[in-house]
């Protein structure tokens, strides 16, 4: 005799994740400044928190601020040793983008290399963005 028992059907694998891209990437002087920075605070940080506010005369502007925590809707970049949090009201106007710190004798800065950056004004004080096309 045979068994006649049915064979349960073969379980469906689910596809995996596609891999979240990292949101920012820092070059070096932009991770040794934050470095400083982090260990020079007055109070307890845990990196810098990164964003976009509206305003300036092209309409934009980046946010650099110290973070004391992270928030539950932050996107945690971690880079060279150090860690930037980004506002996610700013991932899709950020993705892609390098942050780098330039200084010389009469200022210094951050600077973001933003492949979504479309336009600035002409004192260099605010951005246009558009933001990201991400294919699904």
């Amino acid at each position: 005799m045979t068994d006649m028992t049915p064979a349960s059907p073969a379980p469906v694998a689910k596809p995996k994740p596609r891999p979240r891209p990292q949101v920012m990437k820092l070059t070096e002087a932009a991770a040794l400044r934050i470095s400083e920075l982090t260990k020079r605070a007055d109070s307890e940080i845990v990196g810098l928190r990164v964003g976009i506010k509206n305003g300036g005369c092209a309409g934009q502007s980046y946010t650099v601020e110290y973070a004391h925590d992270v928030r539950p809707t932050d996107e945690v970049v971690e880079d060279k040793g150090v860690k930037i949090l980004v506002d996610p009201k700013a991932v899709l106007f950020l993705l892609g983008t390098e942050m780098d710190y330039k200084a010389d004798k009469m200022q210094s800065q951050f600077i973001f290399n933003n492949p979504n950056q479309t336009g600035a004004c002409g004192c260099g004080e605010s951005v246009q963005l558009t933001a990201a096309k991400v294919e699904g």
